[in-house]
């Protein structure tokens, strides 16, 4: 299948007629399921990511801002560090969003997100974003429902400003098979050596998966908009969650039509000695 329809497929054009339950968190769209016919292509969408972020930031007109969601263990942390790891760590910058801190609730719900969005020129990624505040509020009631209800149409309306002056806004939820988290927890537990990843809080929070899945797909059918679309990213195998994520920040990239800027000095005026 062509990049053009996977792309089509894991994106969200119809909300009206979205379901999580019609994606197949195992899919990987009739590519080769060996982990080594795709390191090829991961390889070069590294090296393309490279270059186009390198023209991201010596264009400096636009920046790309990309949001990562799921459950515990459907790769966020790694996306970041495979998908992202060709690019430079100086216009890259990462903010992961947990419970918010005393000063964050003395404020609206995006004014931590509004304060630490990519400047121009900068790729940055939200691991866990301003959706907490109609996922996990919701889930654990720390708001009634007449004030997190009101939050989609909020989010929109900042995304919307976002993409007016110039953030491409990129958002992926990683889906995650219930059965698939339980294999990547029972591997965590079986490993001394991540352990240290684990905690009490992310056996909690499974056992409110069926209210976290009808959270999720409200958040994406209300939220997924003509200019911040969400992609929903089959996550049960890893290496097509990095080749979906990395061919479509790629091809946003593409689009943008990033040209390097003219040389400040005349160049045909230097000699070097």
């Amino acid at each position: 299948m062509k990049l053009a329809k996977i792309v089509k497929q894991c994106r969200i054009d119809k909300p009206e007629h979205f379901k999580l339950a019609d994606h197949d968190p195992a899919e990987s769209f009739g590519l080769s399921t060996n982990i080594e016919d795709v390191k090829p292509i991961l390889a070069e969408d590294m090296v393309r990511m490279e270059e186009l972020q390198q023209r991201l930031y010596a264009d400096g007109r636009w920046s790309v801002l990309i949001v990562l969601q799921a459950m515990d263990a459907a790769g966020k942390d790694g996306v970041v560090k495979h998908v992202m790891s060709g690019v430079n760590p100086q216009g890259c910058e990462v903010h992961a969003f947990k419970a918010p801190t005393p000063e964050e609730l003395a404020h609206d719900f995006l004014w931590r997100a509004a304060k630490v969005v990519p400047a121009r020129g900068r790729i940055g990624i939200f691991n866990r974003s301003h959706y907490e505040d109609v996922l996990v509020a919701r889930v654990h009631n720390l708001v009634p429902k007449s004030i997190w209800s009101e939050r989609y149409d909020q989010i929109n309306a900042f995304e919307k400003q976002l993409d007016e002056n110039g953030v491409t806004i990129l958002k992926f939820y990683l889906h995650i098979s219930k059965e698939e988290q339980r294999r990547r927890f029972q591997a965590r537990l079986d490993d001394p050596k991540k352990n240290w990843k684990l905690s009490a809080a992310d056996f909690r929070e499974r056992e409110h998966w069926d209210e976290y899945m009808e959270a999720y797909e409200d958040a994406l059918t209300n939220c997924s908009t003509k200019n911040a679309p969400w992609y929903v990213i089959p996550s049960d195998h890893k290496w097509f969650r990095n080749f979906a994520i990395g061919a479509i920040v790629n091809s946003a990239l593409k689009r943008m039509k990033l040209r390097y800027p003219p040389a400040t000095i005349d160049t045909s005026q230097i000699h070097l000695t």
